[in-house]
Parts: structure tokens; sequence; C-alpha cells
């Protein structure tokens, strides 16, 4: 009998981080791990009415270790001596700035709680003025740098939070030798690969965020970098030239983290990327069919041959990138900034009573005040989604715009904003509710169409995540309102699994990336169909949402 091999992959979200044990030859999962970062949940070091979101490198460590000794545990037997590889996703563009050992800075006692010597999370959008800066310089560049991401550089994406920082903060900025991004970060860590030459770069996260191309020789030039500001001088040499697809080996742990681990030093680590192009992956996402994975935000992810991209730039997106999913395809990526984070936010709208008089009376006891609390927020959105869902579409009359925070695509800005329009006396919360999940649905309309624009051949559609999951409500709207059927990924944690397919490619188990989706992806449990009778209405729904944003971005309230 041959003996099984197992991989894990680490999936780095917004909020938690989550490991899952898989065997390579049948793609079975053994055991799974979650945890959220216990800083960011105490809501340290973040102030959302000034869009700063950062996260500590102590959170990264820390649950780590526990979500890989947590699944290795209930996976028992003889797993953990047969683990042959482990790579890793995470959110992204989210950098923070090193020494010239490659030690961020807020693991040096003086920096240990300075938010600016913290990873800046993805949603951060306290760079805005440094983009709109990169921009109008790349504009008028010989060289527009910006051409391979969609033409627009975004407030989310490294050069941009690196140029705020260093305005920001003389003490990081004295300090400051280099920079990393969180999916380069962690396999240099525990490979002990961490001194900046020697970080072995994604080609995921440097093309889509960090403005590299190969023929332009890596990275913009040092003379684009000083003009945007003298701040950025020597960057470009302590960086990077060259960049990795994620089937390539970075090292393999070190005697310190595989015992920190549970695991051996035999343990190959692959280069990382960023968790939605993973997800593709893991979805089985496979030539032009558009993987959605799809919670907080979306992160819509397309592969495309070579032949069909040819000399294209595509205009709006957030970046083309040769071999940034499947090497062999050009990586196409789009997304919207924010979906599922709209309906929390109403839900936090409609839930101010709970949690501002209800925590407060004296009428019932402590214990259930607070069962009550929290039974009545588990089904706020359960009870909106069903109410909404009865709500005719010619009784819904509320139109409302999806940039609560900023535009990701098409055309970047986080300088827009949301908005709701035909309200009445008479509206009430699902009828509102119901208007949000139509807005997210055009939001991603406005994709689909910005790839069918530019010649991109769309073929079908894959949901990944949470929401694609747990809410029909949403995924028939979306199905409606793009007039195309949606196939729903099986896996449950499609990012850490599609991590756990390029672990087990890195460890040489599959000899290539669609071997190891072959092997190990479960396939889809649930298919969306259009329903034609709801098409065309939303057609015309759909062009007052695109009138109404357009006021709202010219108005800029």
């Amino acid at each position: 009998m041959m003996l099984k091999k197992y991989v894990i992959g680490l999936d780095y979200g917004s909020d938690s981080a989550r490991a899952v044990i898989v065997e390579t030859g049948s793609g079975e999962e053994i055991a799974t791990s979650v945890k959220h970062y216990p800083r960011w949940m105490d809501g340290k070091y973040c102030d959302p009415a000034k869009d700063q979101y950062r996260q500590h490198p102590l959170d990264y460590i820390d649950v780590m270790e526990y979500i890989v000794k947590d699944s290795l545990q209930k996976a028992g037997g003889d797993v953990a001596a047969n683990v042959v590889g482990i790579s890793f996703d995470t959110t992204g563009s989210t950098p923070v700035f090193t020494n010239e050992a490659g030690i961020p800075l807020a693991l040096l006692p003086e920096f240990a709680d300075n938010p600016n010597a913290m990873f800046v999370l993805w949603k951060d959008h306290t760079a805005v003025r440094e983009a709109a800066e990169i921009n109008e310089l790349a504009h008028k560049w010989k060289i527009d740098y910006t051409q391979y991401e969609g033409g627009i550089y975004s407030s989310e994406w490294v050069w941009a939070k690196a140029l705020h920082v260093l305005r920001q903060d003389p003490a990081v900025r004295k300090a400051a030798y280099s920079w990393i991004e969180h999916c380069d970060w962690m396999p240099a860590l525990i490979t002990g690969k961490q001194k900046p030459k020697e970080v072995v770069r994604s080609r995921c996260a440097a093309g889509h965020k960090a403005m590299w191309l190969e023929a332009w020789d890596g990275l913009p030039s040092e003379e684009f970098l000083t003009t945007l500001d003298p701040m950025l001088a020597g960057y470009r040499d302590r960086l990077f030239q060259n960049t990795y697809t994620s089937d390539v080996k970075v090292g393999n742990l070190t005697t310190e983290w595989a015992d920190r681990l549970g695991l051996t030093t035999e343990v190959a680590v692959g280069v990382g990327a960023f968790d939605c192009h993973m997800g593709a992956v893991g979805g089985e996402v496979t030539p032009n069919v558009l993987a959605r994975a799809i919670g907080t935000s979306t992160c819509d992810i397309m592969i495309a041959p070579y032949e069909q991209i040819g000399d294209k730039l595509i205009a709006g997106i957030c970046g083309q990138v040769d071999g940034s999913v499947i090497p062999g395809y050009v990586g196409l990526e789009a997304g919207q900034s924010a979906f599922g984070d709209i309906y929390a936010w109403f839900k936090k709208v409609v839930a101010w009573p709970m949690e501002n008089i209800l925590s407060k009376s004296s009428l019932i006891d402590a214990e259930t005040k607070a069962k009550l609390i929290e039974e009545t927020m588990d089904k706020i959105i359960p009870e909106l989604s069903e109410a909404a869902s009865n709500i005719s579409l010619e009784e819904s009359t509320v139109i409302a715009v999806d940039w609560m925070n900023g535009r990701r695509t098409p055309d970047a800005s986080q300088e827009v904003t949301g908005s709701i329009a035909g309200l009445k006396l008479g509206t009430s919360a699902p009828r509102i509710f119901r208007a949000l999940v139509e807005a997210t649905a055009f939001g991603s309309k406005a994709i689909v169409d910005r790839f069918a624009r530019e010649g991109v051949e769309l073929k079908g559609i894959i949901g990944l995540g949470g929401v694609a999951k747990k809410s029909p409500f949403v995924m028939q709207t979306l199905a409606d309102v793009l007039n195309m059927p949606i196939k729903v990924a099986r896996t449950e944690q499609t990012c850490a699994f599609g991590a756990a397919m390029f672990a087990s490619v890195v460890a040489g188990v599959h000899g290539s990336v669609e071997a190891a989706q072959k092997s190990m992806g479960k396939g889809f449990e649930k298919e969306y169909l259009p329903n034609a009778a709801n098409v065309k209405r939303y057609q015309s729904i759909y062009e007052k949402y695109v009138e109404l944003g357009k006021f709202t971005e010219i108005n800029k309230f």
C-alpha cells in the first residue's frame, strides 16, 4: 500500500486564518482549524473613521501556530509525519515595512504599538492622495506603469500605502529598509529567508499590486519613484527584480519552525499568493470562467490563454499578470470593494437599538439580555433575506449604489461613496435590504460588462466563499442580474484548498496545478439558473443604477 501524503493550505483572511489538511491523492479534507486574530478582534490599531486598518504581525504568527497544531491534533495518527508541503494565501495588497534583516518593524520593541509599523490591510484607504499622485505621474510618464493594472492605481495597493506611511511617520521612515507583502512574508518567515534579497517574491502580488512587469525589468524605475517622492529613493534596489509563480518552492521548514508547528524539516514551502487567486484554483477554475470569491468584498479571477489576450490592455480592472493564477495563462483580476460588508453595515444600522438601548435595559437580567441580543443579531440577515425575497420586482422601487467602501472595479476609485434613492415613508427595512442586494449584483454586472466590452470571452461563473454557499437569495439575484448560470464550488474553504493544491505541486506530488485540480478537486454542489422573467426587469433597473452611480460620482457627496 502506498503511503498517503498530506499538504496544508493556510488561508489568511481579513478577520481570521484557517488551515486545512488535505490528502493529496483523493483531495479528502482530513482536518481544519480556524482562529480569529486576537488583536484585530479587540479593534486595536484600526480607526474606521479614518479608513485605517492595520494588523500586527504577532496576530499572524500566533494564529498560524494555533491552527496548524490544532488541525494536526484533530487529524491524529501519522498525518504530521507525512505532511510534505505547505502553501499560503493572504489578503492583498497587505504590506509592511521591514528593517535590513527583513523583520517587520512592529516586531521590534520600539515599534510594538505603532500602527504604521504594522501590516497595512488591503482595505486600508488612507493612501487616496498618494494613489492619485501615482496615477497623475504614470499617465504622463514615458512608460505608463499602470497599464497592466487596468490603467488606474488604487489606494489599496502597495506603493500608495508605502508612500503614505513614509510621509506620515518619521520614525518608521528612518528605520525602514524595505517592504514586504504578507503573502511573501509568511513563507520567508518559516523557511528562514527573510532578508529582502533572499525573499522569493510572489508574481501574483508584484504583478497585480506593485506595477511589476518583466518587460520593463521589474518594478518601476528609480527615476519614476523618486520623481513621485524622494522618500522612495533606494527602495527599488532593496526590493526585487524577479518574481515567481506559486508552483515554485521557496525552501523547507527551518528546524525552529518545524518544532513550533509539529512538523518535519522535510516539508516544502511554496511561493505565496493572494487569497482570491488561490481560491480560484481551489474552486477548479478553467480558462475563461470567472471565479468569484464572494465574502466581505469580492475578488473576481479569470485565466485566459496568451493568444486570446495578446497585446490587449484591459482597462479598469485590477491587473493582467502572466502566471498570477495558473502558470501558462494570463491571470485577470477584478472585484468589488464591498459585498457582504454592505449587508453587515445595514445589520449594524438596524441593530442600533439592540446594542445601545436594550443592552442598557434594567427590565431583564443580564444573562437573558445577552442571549436575546445574540439571538436577534444572528437572525437579522436571514430574516431580512426571507422578507426581501418575498417582495416582487414590480414593488422594488428603491435603488442603491454599492460603493460604501469605494469602487475597485471597473475603474478603481476610493473617493466615490454609496447611495440610496427612491425612499418613501412606507419603505421598510426589507425593501432597503433588497435594494442593497441588488446593488451588489449590479456592481457585479458592471465587472462582467467591462470584460465583455474589452473583448474577453466569458464562458461561465463559479461562486466561492461564504456568501455563495450561505445565501440562496443573494445568489439567485446575482444569476438573474448577470443572466448567467452560477455554479457553487463544493469545497468549503476554497482559498485554503487552492493553497493545498499548490503545496502538492511544490512538494512534487503533482506535476502541475491542473493535475492537482483534477486529482484533488471536489466539484460543485449547486447551480443557480437565471429566471427569465426577472432578467429583463433587472436590465431596466440596472440602467437606473448606472445613472445613480454617475450622479453620485459627479457630485461626490
